[in-house]
């Protein structure tokens, strides 16, 4: 559901009543400013990002993207840092 800030704010029980079947945008200036969601949502939310450390991003990361990091470890090593003859003034 799409509402103007206004809406929400004049019916705002109404929005939470609808974000307890799903979230609720809210608009300002034709944009979404806001994401008025239920508690359940947002526990859910809250366990699904948190549940990997950072270690463990690591190394899902290193391992999505090992290819590429190989690449650039392996162009630095060539032809070193871009930023090697920057000069402080």
């Amino acid at each position: 559901m799409h509402v103007s800030a206004t809406q929400a704010k004049n019916q705002f029980g109404a929005m939470c009543l609808h974000a307890k079947t799903g979230p609720v945008f809210v608009e300002k200036d034709g944009r979404v400013e806001t994401v008025i969601l239920s508690a359940k949502q947002y526990a859910d939310l809250s366990a699904a990002s948190g549940s990997a450390s950072m270690a463990d991003k690591k190394k899902i990361f290193e391992k999505t993207y090992k290819a590429w990091l190989d690449e650039q470890s392996a162009n630095i090593e060539a032809h070193g840092l871009w930023c090697d003859d920057l000069r402080v003034w």
